[in-house]
């Protein structure tokens, strides 16, 4: 359960590269990304719900093959590709990715934005494979190999994240 990749771009619709390292901001999001500089295409969506976007390698994969196009993680315009997670289990929980704490907020469905910019029809196809958008509670340095794992309400709680009426409120979409 790991992050094999990690990509961010500065500004909306610009292409997406590919970093070995990065920081996640408290708060903020992915330091150097569009959604934490105030930009992106979905810039006015809540907070919470645009912090950060995850989605599963092998799911790029499944996508690929069956539209029959070559697309990269990248291509898909999430932030951090994960392998072995079950991305779609993380939402409404707290996990961590190396040592930043985050809060699954809700699944994150394509839209005609991201066919717009990859020429391919892909809202179908990735209508189930999308990935998560995620919260950051506590920032950290993660890096491509970071560890992707659960952490309890307590040991959230522990460091420092909100518990009871204080606690995230994730948004379930789709299926």
């Amino acid at each position: 359960m790991t992050v094999t990749e990690i990509w961010l771009t500065p500004e909306a619709a610009a292409p997406m590269r590919r970093v070995p390292d990065a920081r996640l901001l408290a708060g903020v999001g992915l330091e150097g990304d569009r959604y934490a500089l105030g930009g992106g295409t979905w810039a006015r969506y809540p907070d919470l719900e645009k912090q950060l976007t995850l989605i599963d390698r092998d799911d790029v994969a499944v996508v690929a093959a069956e539209v029959g196009v070559d697309l990269s993680p990248g291509d898909t315009r999430r932030n951090l590709v994960t392998t072995g997670v079950d991305l779609p289990s993380l939402v409404g929980r707290w996990f961590a990715v190396g040592d930043a704490l985050l809060f699954g907020m809700k699944r994150c469905p394509p839209c005609t934005h991201l066919e717009r910019l990859t020429g391919t029809r892909l809202v179908k196809a990735m209508a189930l494979r999308g990935g998560i958008n995620a919260a950051v509670f506590v920032g950290a340095e993660i890096a491509e190999g970071a560890a992707v794992r659960p952490v309890s309400e307590e040991g959230a709680a522990s460091r420092g994240a909100p518990t009871g009426a204080d606690r995230p409120v994730p948004r379930i979409v789709g299926a």
